[in-house]
């Protein structure tokens, strides 16, 4: 059995790297930090090249960023839209990753990946603010090394623990992989369920364009505040006449100075984030 794993390992073993982290970065809820974990002991324990999974993994992330910033390029705020509203985790939203790039700039793309919420959305923001294609490959492929050479880095600190692991789940054969895939089964499901909470709560806290137009048409005066970033006007200009523009970054600062006496209304750039 040892020696069918070690086979499988040495044949397979970047493939499944490549594929997991590739379709992590394109969007899918598939952790690749688990996998980069355990390629980095398989690695340290000489059943793969460190610098081939390295590599290997790296060009996936570097692939699909590009693919991203691409799109972001082509199509600005619309993708980043589309990436909030498919993303299992709420608080992956267009201003987080937006007031981001306000403070760091492109420096963002160094730790992108280590930020929830951000990991996603940083290359196709990279794309629509028009951050250069030299500037973004340099900055992303520097982040994305990072990432990798962190995640297989763990693994090599573990290295033996991890491989007494895999000892011990491959003597289960069928059931071990059972029992993982139960386990990303149970991961998806659980951060689907924190998603539908999530929107749960929102749908109570929500108002709808036609029932602010019905506000405003019988002489009603509620106050409607503009929280997206500068960016976010930037590439999407149009707004709520009269609306006062109050970026999320720094808001807690000026509740005091919003009138009690009137019903406020928020507004941001992605439908899917509690304002």
């Amino acid at each position: 059995m040892t020696n069918d794993l070690a086979s499988v390992v040495s044949q397979y073993g970047l493939a499944i790297v490549f594929g997991n982290v590739f379709i992590e970065q394109i969007g899918l809820p598939v952790p690749a930090i688990p996998t980069l974990v355990v390629a980095g002991a398989l690695a340290a324990g000489g059943k793969l090249s460190a610098v081939a999974v390295f590599a290997i993994a790296l060009l996936a992330c570097v692939i699909a960023d590009v693919a991203w910033y691409v799109a972001g390029r082509h199509y600005g705020n619309r993708v980043m839209r589309i990436l909030c509203g498919i993303s299992l985790t709420p608080d992956s939203c267009v201003s987080q990753a937006q007031t981001r790039f306000e403070l760091w700039g492109r420096n963002v793309l160094l730790v992108a990946k280590f930020i929830p919420g951000v990991a996603l959305l940083a290359p196709p923001l990279a794309g629509a603010t028009r951050i250069g294609w030299l500037a973004f490959l340099l900055f992303d492929t520097a982040g994305g090394a990072l990432w990798v050479a962190a995640g297989m880095g763990g693994g090599m600190l573990l290295g033996s623990q991890i491989e007494r692991l895999l000892e011990y789940l491959q003597n289960y054969g069928a059931a071990a992989v059972l029992l993982v895939g139960a386990l990303m089964a149970a991961y998806i499901a659980f951060k689907w369920w924190e998603r539908h909470r999530f929107y749960a709560m929102l749908r109570m806290a929500r108002i709808s364009v036609d029932e602010l137009y019905r506000l405003m048409d019988v002489g009603e005066s509620p106050l409607i505040v503009d929280v997206r970033s500068p960016v976010a006007r930037t590439l999407e200009p149009r707004h709520i006449p009269g609306a006062l523009h109050l970026p999320l970054h720094g808001f807690e600062e000026h509740i005091r100075e919003l009138p009690r006496d009137r019903e406020i209304i928020l507004y941001c750039s992605c439908p899917n984030e509690a304002s």
